[in-house]
């Protein structure tokens, strides 16, 4: 694979968090050399986890050693992208940025970085473990070559989409973006009325997770809908029937949907929040 991407090497990281960790770590399982990754990463104890643990070259901040990186990964919070971005204006004149600073719009990187190819890309937390949800936009200086080798690079940590109108990666944002939350709460309102009912702790946990668990791979090996799934196990009259009749009288589908419309609403604002900074 060191081949496919050798016109992206070296790279750099700027930010070594733990999105940026997910990702190192999945690029380096695909034979990417950690002597050809850097990172620039402020924080003294994580620069040193990174070099104990990954190998990697870290730099409390970005120098001349880096101005030949062919990638660059911004991998920071959006509220401080601009000023960071600023400050290395024409230092990575010729690379390939890949942003995964949700919220910060192409155009505000380009402009903040002089430089016209940049791909956006919004993964979600369980890219962690390998099984992200990336979407993809990229500005149309990005060569097709790039395009094919940016996404063979977040697909070591999971699945991705394009989309051709940068305002979709507000919808991945609401989707798959913030996704993992939902989860997270839907587990533990169930684990929580697993306790009311008498089971502990433990065992409320394990069968709140290991249901989504299996109900996720069931519907992602499936070749019907989950509307057709949820059907099957919906006896009418039995307890199925009762829970999911309940769910619908208090409209919770409406209410996911409100919410996810509220998380790209969000999304929206803080695009322009940020490009107005």
């Amino acid at each position: 694979m060191t081949d496919s991407f050798s016109s992206l090497l070296p790279m750099t990281f700027i930010g070594g968090g733990n999105m940026a960790q997910a990702l190192i770590t999945g690029w380096l399982k695909q034979g990417i050399p950690a002597t050809h990754i850097h990172v620039v990463e402020p924080v003294d104890a994580t620069r040193a986890h990174l070099e104990k643990h990954m190998g990697l070259q870290c730099h409390a901040q970005a120098g001349a050693a880096l101005t030949h990186s062919q990638l660059v990964v911004w991998a920071i919070k959006p509220q401080v992208f601009k000023q960071v971005a600023n400050s290395l204006t024409g230092m990575f004149a010729q690379a390939l940025h890949l942003s995964v600073a949700a919220g910060v719009r192409s155009d505000s990187i380009c402009r903040w970085l002089d430089s016209p190819c940049v791909v956006r890309a919004m993964p979600n937390t369980p890219a962690l473990v390998g099984l992200g949800q990336t979407g993809l936009f990229a500005t149309p200086p990005v060569s097709a070559l790039q395009r094919e080798q940016v996404q063979a690079l977040m697909q070591a940590v999971g699945e991705t989409i394009w989309v051709d109108d940068e305002a979709l990666l507000d919808a991945v944002t609401a989707l798959s973006g913030s996704g993992p939350a939902y989860v997270f709460f839907f587990i533990e309102a169930m684990a929580k009325a697993g306790i009311s009912m008498g089971l502990s702790a433990a065992q409320a946990h394990q069968l709140a997770v290991g249901t989504f668990v299996g109900a996720s791979e069931l519907a992602r090996s499936s070749h019907e809908k989950p509307e057709v799934l949820r059907e099957r196990v919906t006896s009418k009259g039995g307890t199925t029937f009762a829970a999911i009749t309940r769910m619908q009288d208090d409209k919770l589908d409406l209410a996911i949907s409100k919410a996810m419309a509220a998380a790209q609403q969000r999304a929206i604002e803080m695009g322009h929040l940020f490009d107005q900074e």
